[in-house]
């Protein structure tokens, strides 16, 4: 069974990575682009429908606004890439956010910004596989009905080719990405030259009348309106989801680390923004309508409702069918790119949620064992937590990505603010001790991009918080307050056990004790008992005693056959007229505790070892209890002593390549 389990994990993860082979696991910015910027990039994708989705609500002159609510996205999202091309040299270690926070604003600052960081890596997972999902819904129809077992099973494959390690990850992305890429640029420069020449097709959905909702009869008047304005522009923000995944992964890259992640921030800024509001112009051009309920708020020209079976398709599919009309492959170019697309923005966060997890846990916030690196040299149990976790919540909001979306900016907002403010006085406490004029204008002007920074992003974080907390962004608080908590007592743990663990006393720790009473536990009279006893003679401890717990008749025999052995070590036996066998060691060993506190007890356990998984459930069982109770005595050590049955022998013999049965049957039955 274990070669068979380990042949499987060597054909899905591939061989082991020596350790000195880490630098070939290394990013070139042509493969950093797709890693890292495939999160900002599929916001393409779902931002213009947020947009227009929540405009619709206040009916189709409302869109007109669309374009406008797109540049106060691009002057964000270039703001926020301007202030992390700064950070990607002042703090190449790979912290990022958590980084700057916790070094300019203090400890629970920083794991605030880590709280949030991981939370919206998981958020950042459900949806963008959960849009993957829909989008493949549109063009594959056996998917509708079945996104969310589709969308779990793009989750578990993410996560098998992020165990196989970073590059190769990388290298399988690549190609999706820059296909991605080239066909939304080809859709965008044909349709906007259709656009200017006047023969843009209108979209399907621009024959549909989308009607006002209750309370939004006037369109956009009034504080209402003002309000929707507001929660369609921080919809949109979700664009600048995955920016601060290159601050996290700056190690990751090729040397000189910070010049290529700066370099790639700057490319990856240019080509979003230029996406974003390219769409949101062709759309408007185009008279795409889309709408959160579609039953309700769009009705035909003749003022019928629109079927039953009616699904609409997202913003980027409208286009591309408008666009190439009359070239169906290239629309099903564009729907398969940005499907994909979708599904591999997940990975930046599979590759920014295990670097992190790494960081806090050397930090000691998390388990200790997210900071070891698997044998391709990934953060296996990173990623195996992040999958997990992004799959309960798709399960959960039924990968909906309407519903998921209200919870996912507000963790990156958090993130961004805290880390303006951090970069702010990160520049303020060097300026002080700078003199020279040209280093210290150069730290006057990123001063000044992080404080417009600060307040750009706080700005955001309220209206995100006002507008999305009722429709469940108190979800994503909850989720990053719980985090806060977890990590705080996680340390707080670690700090006790290193307490404990600290030797504040040379000379007492020195200190041997005054005797070893030695304890070997006895069931029958067999060859593991007399490994047992022979070890424990080996340690040469003051006292040695055998002890057999008395549940039936066979104590009796067990000490005459104890006699008649003349095994030279005394027999205890100890009553149990309940039947039970861990208490009444437990209190033997207690009592010779309480009669000499100087003593070190030892207890030799015999123990089977099995060849097989199964057999081990009919063996140890009560070893297994009592060693789990001896431990939690002080001055109690326990000493298993194993013994390899027949199943086991042959196992190692099969390992060894030396595995005869009659010859072993024959060797072990003449012990």
């Amino acid at each position: 069974m274990p070669d068979i389990a380990d042949a499987a994990k060597r054909v899905l993860l591939g061989r082991p990575v020596r350790t000195e082979r880490m630098g070939h696991t290394f990013l070139s910015k042509r493969i950093a682009l797709p890693v890292f910027a495939s999160d900002a990039l599929s916001s393409v994708a779902y931002a213009p429908d947020e947009i227009m989705l929540t405009l619709s609500i206040a009916g189709m002159s409302a869109y007109a606004l669309s374009p406008w609510i797109g540049v106060a996205v691009a002057v964000v999202l270039l703001t926020v890439v301007t202030s992390y091309r700064q950070t990607v040299h002042a703090y190449p270690s790979g912290g990022g956010d958590y980084e700057v926070a916790t070094v300019n604003l203090g400890p629970r600052a920083g794991l605030g910004v880590a709280s949030a960081l991981l939370v919206d890596y998981v958020l950042t997972v459900a949806v963008s596989i959960s849009s993957g999902s829909q989008y493949l819904a549109a063009i594959v129809p056996g998917v509708r009905g079945n996104e969310v077992a589709v969308a779990v099973g793009m989750v578990a494959l993410l996560a098998l080719l992020n165990l196989r390690g970073v590059r190769e990850s990388g290298r399988a992305f690549a190609i999706p990405v820059y296909i991605f890429m080239g066909s939304i640029g080809l859709m965008i420069v044909t349709g906007m030259f259709q656009a200017l020449a006047g023969t843009l097709e209108p979209a399907a959905s621009a024959q549909l009348t989308l009607v006002n909702q209750p309370g939004f009869e006037d369109g956009l008047t009034g504080l209402a309106g003002a309000f929707l304005i507001l929660r369609a522009f921080s919809s949109g923000c979700a664009a600048l989801t995955g920016v601060e995944a290159i601050s996290n992964g700056v190690p990751a890259f090729r040397k000189p680390r910070s010049k290529n992640a700066a370099a790639t921030l700057l490319l990856l800024g240019t080509i979003a923004v230029v996406m974003i509001m390219s769409i949101l112009t062709l759309a408007q051009r185009a008279g795409v309508h889309f709408a959160e309920d579609p039953h309700v708020q769009l009705i035909q020209k003749d003022g019928q409702p629109l079927p039953e079976g009616y699904e609409q398709d997202p913003v980027i599919g409208q286009l591309a069918q408008s666009v190439f009309h009359a070239v169906p492959p290239l629309f099903f170019l564009v729907t398969a790119a940005t499907g994909f697309i979708l599904v591999l923005a997940a990975n930046t966060a599979f590759n920014g949620f295990p670097v992190l997890g790494s960081i806090l846990a050397k930090d000691g916030f998390l388990p200790r064992q997210l900071h070891t690196r698997g044998d391709r040299l990934a953060f296996s149990n990173g990623i195996i937590i992040l999958a997990g976790s992004a799959i309960v919540l798709i399960v959960a909001f039924e990968a909906q990505v309407t519903r998921l979306i209200q919870l996912y900016i507000v963790g990156v907002f958090v993130s961004f603010t805290l880390s303006q403010l951090g970069m702010r006085r990160h520049w303020t406490r060097h300026l002080r001790v700078e003199a020279d004029p040209q280093a210290r204008r150069t730290m006057l002007r990123s001063r000044a991009v992080n404080t417009f920074g600060f307040v750009l992003t706080a700005a955001v974080l309220v209206v995100v918080l006002i507008t999305k907390f009722t429709h469940g962004a108190w979800i994503a608080i909850v989720l990053m307050a719980l985090m806060f908590l977890t990590m705080r007592a996680v340390r707080s743990h670690y700090d006790r056990v290193m307490e404990d663990l600290t030797v504040s006393d040379m000379a007492s720790a020195r200190a041997l004790p005054s005797r070893v009473h030695a304890i070997v536990l006895v069931s029958r009279l067999h060859k593991p008992t007399m490994r047992a006893l022979a070890y424990a003679r080996a340690t040469r401890p003051s006292v040695i005693e055998a002890v057999t717990v008395g549940v039936d008749q066979e104590a009796a025999a067990l000490r005459r056959e104890w006699e008649e052995a003349r095994v030279p070590v005394p027999l205890t036996v100890l009553d149990s007229p309940y039947r039970e066998i861990t208490r009444p060691v437990l209190e033997y060993v207690r009592s010779i505790r309480r009669e000499s506190p100087r003593d070190l007890v030892v207890v030799f356990v015999p123990e089977y070892v099995v060849g097989h998984w199964w057999q081990q459930i009919l063996h140890n069982q009560s070893a297994s209890r009592l060693k789990s109770r001896l431990r939690l005595t002080a001055g109690v050590v326990v000493a298993s002593v194993p013994w390899q049955l027949l199943s086991a022998a042959e196992l190692n013999e099969k390992a060894s390549g030396r595995y005869d049965t009659t010859e072993l049957g024959r060797d072990r039955r003449s012990e």
